[in-house]
């Protein structure tokens, strides 16, 4: 037990903080800052394994199954994250909470990582790292409930190194705790929400901010997550802003985009053009 234990400490501190740059959720590296290959996930709202399948098919890296504002619950989340191919690394879902019963639940099932909402504190953040990792960075429970999942004498290790912690920022509050949320030890990294930022400084709950103080706030939160070492994420709805993110070193990954708000524009351009 020792010796395991050893082994699950040395590997990952090598393998940590200084691989959160230029590195696909899930482990595997995509081809840098600023390039198109930067990796960007689909949100999923509707419980669906096709839209999931034709995301990936169609370009994106993977898909985040939303159990927070989505119509997901644990039965619907594992059966796309088990539809989607390569999952362990292009699956990642943002939990309704910080419920550790519920993150290892999606885990176990093979999601690459979490996202947990609306983090204000170093003391939630260490709660989402308990929740997420193995001993003895976390206290996460081992029950894999897929073949193969995780194996071998540096097993959780390796979990460990590959399966992603994210925190979301998306409150004043959070902005102003950054650097004590973004320094817990085990963090991989921080997925900033701008919509509701924007909500609880008293602006407009709109996305893809180019200037004024949310983006002075998301640009805070960029440079305390440098600081610390870990990775950026940002929501976007717009390819344009999300390459501008990924291509100017703020954003390592994007989420791009939701499947409701694609049936929504396409429905509207759709029935416009035959009203028109």
């Amino acid at each position: 037990m020792a010796a395991r234990r050893a082994t699950c400490r040395a590997g990952v501190h090598q393998r940590r903080r200084a691989e959160a740059r230029g590195r696909e959720p899930g482990g595997r590296r995509h081809g840098g800052r600023g390039q198109v290959s930067a990796p960007a996930f689909l949100h999923l709202s509707v419980a669906s394994q096709l839209i999931a399948e034709h995301a990936v098919a169609n370009g994106f890296t993977g898909v985040v199954v939303d159990m927070q504002h989505g119509e997901h619950d644990l039965g619907s989340a594992t059966r796309i994250i088990r539809s989607v191919p390569g999952s362990l690394s292009r699956t990642l879902v943002r939990v309704p909470g910080i419920d550790a019963g519920v993150i290892g639940a999606v885990l176990d099932a093979g999601a690459g990582g979490i996202i947990a909402p609306c983090v204000e504190s170093a003391e939630q953040a260490r709660a989402v790292v308990a929740a997420t990792k193995f001993a003895p960075v976390g206290a996460r429970s081992l029950g894999p409930q897929r073949p193969g999942l995780y194996q071998g004498p540096d097993m959780c290790a390796s979990a460990n190194a590959s399966v992603r912690a994210y925190v979301q920022i998306e409150s004043a509050l959070g902005v102003e705790r950054r650097r004590e949320i973004l320094t817990v030890a085990g963090l991989d990294g921080v997925y900033i929400g701008p919509a509701d930022l924007a909500l609880t400084m008293g602006h407009p709950p709109r996305l893809d901010w180019e200037d004024g103080p949310v983006k002075d706030a998301i640009d805070l939160v960029v440079a305390a997550a440098r600081e610390a070492g870990v990775e950026v994420g940002v929501f976007s709805v717009s390819g344009e802003y999300a390459r501008r993110m990924t291509g100017s070193g703020q954003a390592d990954f994007v989420g791009l985009g939701s499947d409701v708000g694609l049936v929504a524009r396409a429905t509207q351009l759709l029935i416009g053009s035959y009203r028109a």
